[in-house]
């Protein structure tokens, strides 16, 4: 039992740890290759159109810059 309670500190020590790292640097944890913006690549595949979700949540994004574009419009102050 008590190599699970060391354990279990051990491990919540460290994610105190990384707490107090990010709150301190404001840096996010990242991996040794620094992942596919590294690479030059802007997407994880490389498909010529996106998928349908895709679409729908940009048409709603589009839907959304435009609601709000024409409440600025309208605003009074």
């Amino acid at each position: 039992m008590s190599t699970f309670i060391l354990a279990f500190v051990f491990f919540v020590t460290m994610v105190l740890a990384m707490a107090v790292g990010y709150l301190v640097q404001k840096k996010t944890i990242s991996g040794s290759c620094g992942g596919l913006g590294a690479l030059g690549i802007s997407k994880a595949c490389d498909c010529p159109e996106p998928c349908d979700r895709k679409k729908a949540r940009m048409e709603r994004e589009e839907a959304r810059q435009k609601k709000i574009a024409e409440w600025n419009k309208d605003k009074i102050i």
